[in-house]
């Protein structure tokens, strides 16, 4: 059996998003021939929502390192409270001691902190090991070049990053053996900028959900936080981040339900917007980044927003408990939401608000399970507020039967679940240490981009 080590700096207990696709993935690995050993940080050194039931669903049987980095409470004296960049030492020598101590195959860097990236170049020069990095987000972006984007977050910071992402990319990737996407429109990017990734294997892999994952959400106690139940109250949920790529998507929500509310008052008041999790940061510290939108379309009165971090399995028991489940689409046209697949898991009716010719309109497409109201590039967005009344109608309904189909046989077989999307990781592994044999995906396993 072939050996990966993984490397994920965020882990569990912390409820991290960019370590939920090896966190899902752990089960299945040895079924596709990969031995997987995970080399993270530890819980002590890293920031962010604590979840202790995350870590029950690690198989005891998989081993994980985990390695120190230098605090935050002194890093952040100097504008610093990255972990990629706390840890990146730490990772890089006790990675080189397991790499000249004890045989891997393959080094596979999952997650989003991108300079760890770097180490698969120096430790492949050292060690002879290659390796494969998953782009999670892409990593050097022009988003906020476009026009009408708006100005970048982070000040200095993010013009800092912006600087690495320049100078350490297409270092960082000239030598990798193999890239993982989320997104087809971020290997494209890659490609186009670096001509020679052509030749490298490559994979969109979407995020999956996990049925282990749903059925240990519903054996939790109940949650801290639930969502009402007064009769005749239609709940619509979004779960996760609302940082600055979905206003424009949620300012055409809020006109709408402002003008639902103007023509029709009495079935208005029944619906409740909840945004549960808006940023990452522990309860708390979070501000509002949805309420504000709201209250500018006068509709805050029902609108609640929870702006910390919400654990992954809470947010899973509250997707089931909802009654319309909410995808407002990015800026960004090749956004790929962690949260689609496990909120088609949850089985509720869903409503994405998309930009035309996205890849989250593509991909709700592909599995027919969501209304989808088509936002405007530019303009008031009349069409889309007259889509929203008729959702908003047919969801106070109590939807008519077979208003959503579902493409169970795309989702359960190949699209969405942790298994098989596990297992199109590890034709990749193979592809990787085969590049002749790149030029062709194995029977059932991903679309292998040459």
């Amino acid at each position: 059996m072939r050996r990966v080590l993984i490397v994920c700096p965020h882990f569990p207990p912390i409820a991290a998003p960019d370590a939920q696709r090896v966190r899902m993935s752990l089960p299945y690995y040895r079924a596709h021939g990969w031995e997987p050993v995970v080399l993270c940080v530890g819980e002590a050194w890293q920031d962010g929502a604590r979840e202790p039931e995350l870590e029950r669903t690690i198989p005891a049987d998989v081993r994980v390192i985990r390695i120190p980095a230098f605090s935050s409470r002194w890093t952040r004296c100097l504008g610093v409270r990255n972990l990629g960049l706390r840890s990146w030492i730490s990772f890089f020598f006790r990675g080189s001691r397991l790499l000249a101590r004890e045989r891997f195959d393959l080094v596979f860097f999952s997650n989003t902190q991108f300079v760890t990236f770097t180490l698969g170049r120096l430790w492949r020069w050292r060690h002879g090991v290659p390796y494969v990095l998953d782009l999670q987000d892409p990593w050097r972006t022009d988003r906020y070049e476009q026009p009408g984007a708006g100005p970048p977050p982070g000040g200095w910071k993010y013009q800092c990053a912006r600087f690495m992402a320049w100078g350490l990319e297409g270092w960082s990737l000239a030598r990798a053996a193999g890239l993982v996407s989320v997104s087809p429109r971020y290997l494209a990017d890659l490609r186009k900028r670096y001509p020679a990734l052509r030749a490298v294997p490559s994979a969109v892999i979407p995020f999956g959900a996990s049925r282990r994952d749903l059925a240990a959400a519903l054996a939790l106690p109940s949650p801290a936080h639930r969502l009402p139940s007064e009769p005749g109250v239609v709940n619509v949920l979004y779960t996760g981040a609302a940082g600055p790529v979905t206003p424009d998507a949620l300012s055409v929500l809020f006109a709408g339900l402002r003008r639902y509310r103007a023509e029709k008052p009495e079935r208005a008041r029944r619906l409740r917007f909840h945004f549960f999790g808006t940023s990452y940061v522990a309860a708390g510290h979070g501000k509002n980044a949805v309420v504000p939108l709201a209250a500018a379309e006068s509709v805050a009165d029902q609108v609640h927003e929870i702006p910390h971090r919400l654990g992954h399995l809470e947010c899973l028991r509250l997707q089931r408990e909802a009654d319309v489940l909410l995808l407002p689409g990015s800026i960004d046209p090749a956004y790929s939401p962690s949260k689609l697949h496990p909120y088609y898991l949850a089985d509720r009716p869903m409503l994405g608000l998309v930009f035309p010719d996205s890849v989250l309109e593509k991909e709700l497409t592909s599995l027919d399970c969501a209304v989808l109201v088509r936002l405007p590039r530019a303009g008031a967005g009349l069409e889309a507020q007259a889509a929203l009344a008729h959702f908003f109608d047919a969801a106070l309904e109590g939807f008519p039967a077979g208003f959503l189909p579902r493409r169970n046989d795309a989702f359960f077989e190949r699209h969405g679940l942790a298994e098989p999307l596990t297992r199109d990781q590890c034709a990749l592994f193979d592809a990787a240490l085969a590049p002749a044999a790149s030029a062709a995906a194995p029977s059932g396993g991903p679309a292998l981009l040459p």
